[in-house]
C-alpha cells in the first residue's frame, strides 16, 4: 500500500451538531484529541491506494461499513481507500445506486424523522442550516440515488472510524473534496453492509 496523503485541515474554533454526544458543542482544533497542537486536525486514518481485484469497474465507489472504509475503484487493479463514519445501530442499509447530485459546501435540512427523534430526547434540530465550515454535511456532499443519504464531509473529523451516523457516510472534508473531483454524477455506488 501507498499511502497518498492525510486529510490537514487548520480551523478555528467552532459550534457544531455533535451526533455522538447528541448536542450542539464548542470545539478548539488546537485540542482536536486525534491532532497535533497549533490548530491543526486530520483524519487519523490516511487515504492510501490500494491492490484491488473484485468485481467492479473503474469510477465505482464501494462503500463498506463494516470495514468502514470507502473504495473509489480505480483503473490498472488499484482503488482508494478512504476512512469513514458510518451509521449507528439502527441505521445501516446497503445498495446499490448512482451519484445523483453533487453539491459544494451543501445546506442541510434533517430529516423529519430525525428531528422527531431528536426532540424526544429534549435536542432541539434547526429546520435549516446554510453550508460553511460549522455544517454537519461538511465541505461536499455526493447524494446517493433517491435516497435521504449522502456521502458527505462533516465538521465532526473525530468520529470518522465510527458508527455514529443517521446513515450518511462521513469523510474528513479533504478526503470528501478529494473524492467529489474525481467523480461525476451518474457514478455507481456499492454499500455493503
Amino acid at each position: 500500500m501507498v499511502a497518498v496523503g492525510a486529510a490537514d485541515v487548520v480551523a478555528a474554533p467552532m459550534t457544531t451538531w455533535d451526533q455522538s454526544q447528541g448536542k450542539f458543542v464548542t470545539y478548539d482544533p488546537a485540542n482536536f484529541p486525534r491532532g497535533g497542537g497549533g490548530g491543526r486536525a486530520y483524519s487519523a486514518i490516511p487515504r492510501q491506494t490500494v491492490s484491488y481485484d473484485g468485481p467492479h469497474g473503474p469510477n465505482t465507489i464501494i462503500v463498506n461499513t463494516a470495514e468502514r472504509r470507502l473504495y473509489l475503484v480505480l483503473e490498472n487493479g488499484k482503488a482508494l481507500k478512504y476512512g469513514i463514519g458510518v451509521g449507528r445501530d439502527g441505521f445501516t442499509w446497503s445498495g446499490t445506486h448512482r451519484v445523483t447530485r453533487k453539491a459544494e459546501w451543501p445546506g442541510w435540512t434533517p430529516p423529519p424523522a430525525m428531528r422527531a427523534r431528536e426532540k424526544a430526547k429534549g435536542r432541539i434540530l434547526p429546520a435549516y442550516m446554510e453550508g460553511g465550515p460549522n455544517n454537519p454535511l461538511g465541505a461536499r456532499a455526493l447524494y446517493i440515488g433517491s435516497t435521504i443519504y449522502r456521502i458527505h464531509g462533516t465538521s465532526e473529523p473525530w468520529t470518522i472510524g465510527q458508527a455514529v451516523s443517521s446513515g450518511c457516510i462521513r469523510m474528513v472534508n479533504d478526503d470528501v473534496i478529494d473524492l467529489y473531483e474525481r467523480v461525476n454524477v451518474g457514478a455507481k455506488v456499492v454499500v455493503l453492509n
